[in-house]
Parts: structure tokens; sequence; C-alpha cells
């Protein structure tokens, strides 16, 4: 089939949806990809056989994405680009990449009638209350959590078929939508298996850290994702564990707060902060370190989903350390590869730490376990078999 996959972003970087456009490519499928440009640039292009197929936006256009569900030029504005891409390429099959732009697809769909995958990476009505603009005026007032819950159930609805990431995901939507069980699948972020078998690693890297016992963070720093707890943590067991560092690879803009909290704190020797990093880094990371962390803050969002840096700890068979936001504590404990410590809890988080710092034997087979788990059941190669399957059936 012509599968029109739509991105209401630039690409790349999209691990998701790259890795789900080749799976599909690989079964025979033509995967065409709308995405988004900001300068005038960038030109259409094949990336790893995906028809990326750039239209061009701009910073208004960007502004009014956010208000969405507000207003509707976003809808039209984008409407008119999506149907232009729908008929041009002849696409037979529309695959929608999250919520934001989802009503501009199905009113391009209106006439042409063509059936819909509805791909939710995130909870977006829930992940949007913690963002910054939401907090303070005037975005407070203007962008409703609400009506975007409203819309994403109208979606779900609407769609032939619906994807979700985690098991907790799917059970949400099913008991708040009714759906029926059969029309939505599990196609979780996992990854590839070259991430760990084709991995180089950057000796400089190991050999910073050989003599520090390494508590690392991995991705996105924002608030939500608990690295306070990690922080004050650190806190605590520095006097018991000497060597112990914490290392935080990746960024977000209240990384102020978080380097501030150091500050007060007088632990920056205990903790870098090394910023947004190239993935390709990662395994070098993950090498040097000694328990691997996921400290959710616990929300909607959180209970239903788990992170891909879980995997990639696992992967490199390192213990895992993760709060109990539901489908990462179901997930570990499942598959006993790490403890759970409670959110915001760093006396507990501590605990655990100490726990795993004094038992090599326990880290030894929790990475194990972890490492089995992935090769074994949740590397990319297992999990898209639902996504092909779900297209061969459409």
């Amino acid at each position: 089939m012509k599968i029109g996959m739509i991105l209401d972003k630039t690409f790349p970087p999209d691990p998701r949806v790259e890795n789900e456009a080749i799976s599909l490519i690989e079964k025979g499928h033509e995967v065409f990809l709308f995405c988004l440009k900001y300068d005038k640039t960038g030109t259409d292009a094949i990336i790893n056989g995906i028809q990326v197929k750039r239209y061009q936006s701009n910073k208004l256009e960007y502004k009014l994405s956010a208000l969405a569900y507000t207003f509707p030029f976003y809808t039209y504005l984008l409407k008119r680009k999506i149907l232009h891409f729908l008929l041009k390429h002849k696409i037979e099959v529309i695959h929608i990449h999250d919520i934001r732009i989802a009503e501009a697809v199905f009113k391009a769909n209106k006439k042409l009638k063509l059936a819909t995958v509805l791909d939710l990476h995130d909870n977006m009505p829930e992940i949007i209350k913690f963002y910054p603009h939401l907090q303070k005026f005037p975005g407070k007032q203007l962008i409703s959590p609400n009506k975007w819950k409203q819309k994403e159930e109208e979606f779900i609805r609407k769609a032939t078929k619906v994807i979700t990431v985690s098991q907790e995901f799917i059970n949400e939507v099913v008991e708040r939508t009714k759906i029926s069980k059969e029309k939505i699948v599990l196609v979780p972020n996992t990854i590839h298996q070259s991430f760990y078998k084709e991995a180089k690693i950057h000796k400089l890297i190991v050999d910073r850290y050989k003599n520090s016992f390494v508590i690392l963070y991995l991705g996105d720093t924002s608030l939500r994702r608990g690295l306070q707890t990690a922080i004050e943590s650190v806190n605590l067991l520095k006097n018991k564990i000497p060597n112990i560092k914490l290392v935080i690879v990746g960024s977000n803009t209240t990384d102020g707060i978080l380097k501030q909290q150091v500050e007060d704190l007088k632990i920056k020797k205990y903790v870098d902060f090394e910023g947004w990093k190239n993935v390709k880094l990662f395994p070098s990371y993950i090498e040097a370190s000694s328990v691997c962390i996921s400290p959710l803050d616990r929300n909607i969002q959180h209970d239903v989903a788990y992170a891909n840096k879980l995997f990639q700890y696992m992967s490199f068979a390192k213990p895992v350390l993760v709060s109990n936001a539901i489908a990462q504590k179901n997930l570990i404990e499942k598959t006993n590869s790490g403890l759970v410590h409670l959110e915001k809890k760093p006396e507990d988080f501590a605990t655990k730490v100490l726990k795993l710092y004094n038992d090599k034997e326990l880290c030894e087979a929790l990475g194990n376990n972890g490492k089995r788990f992935v090769e074994d059941e949740f590397c990319w190669e297992k999990t898209s078999e639902k996504l092909i399957d779900l297209y061969a059936n459409l």
C-alpha cells in the first residue's frame, strides 16, 4: 500500500516514526511522510527508503499549533497542505502521528474516506498540563487540557485503528472511550538490536568515570522526570558512597532549576550535567554507569507509558532504579531487572541505591535479567510484528 504518514514537525529526528516507516517499507509498502520545514532550504528527500515530503511552515503557524483546539486557524492552514499531499501521492491509508494535527487530517480526508491509523505516542492531554506556557498567562487561559482530551476521544472513535505504546495505555483508553479492544494495537517504543550489538564505546567517557559509582540518567530533563528526587538523594548518599556521581545526559529549558538545587545543596562535585548528546554516545555513558534511573513523578501520562531509555539501559545489562509510576513499575517487577522507589521520596531512592551499591551479585542478576528480556522479547525486531500485522489486515 501507499501509506501517508503525517507528522506536524520537522524530520528527522523522530525515532518512532523512522522505526515504523522502515519496518513497513521492508514489508513492501511505500511510505510517504508529510512533515514541516521552517526554512527555504529544506527539500524533499528519501531517508532510509522513506519518501519525505517537506511542507513550508513558519513561526506563526508553529505558535498556532499550541492553540489547535482553541481556535481553528492551525487546522485550516494544515488541512490544505495535507489534502495536497494525499492527492499528489495517491495515498491509500493515512497514519497520523499524535493528535495535534489529527483534526486537520480528518477534515482533509472527509471526502476521500481513506482508512486512518491514529498513533498515540503520548497521552498529550495530560502532558500539556506540564508545559511551561500552560502554567502562566495567556496559555493557562487559552489552552484547555480538557478540550484536548475531548478531541483525543473523538479522534480515537473516528480512526480505523489506534496504536499506543503500553498495555497500561491501552487499558486506560479502552476504559475511557469504551472502544473495542480489537481496535487498538500495542506497538511500544523499543530499541533496535543494533543499538547494543553495533555500539561503539568511547574510551574517554568510560575512563572518565572508571573510579566513580555512576548513577546515570538519559533523556529529557524536564522537572516531571523526577531528577529533583535523584539530586536530593545524592546529598543523602555522599558520605556513604564517597565516589558517587550522578551523571545527567540530556537537557530542558528548566535545567536552571536543577543546577540551582545542586548549588544550594553544595554537591557540584557529585553531579555532572552533560547536556544533550548524540544518541551514538549513549552506549558509552551506559557502559560507564553502575545504576541507571528513571525517577518519574507520577501523573496519568507517566502511569501509562515507559521511556525508551529503560530498554537502552537493560540492553547493556545494567540494573535499573525506577519510580513507582505504574507502567515502568510493572515492567521492572515483571522482568526482575531492577528496583522500584517511591516517587518524590529521596530517602527511599537513596535506600535503594545503597542496596545496589552493597550487593554486586544482585546488580549482576538484575542486569542480566533485563538484557535477556530485551534480547528475547522487547527489541524493535520483535515488537514491530504487531504493526506489520495491523497493515496486513487493514
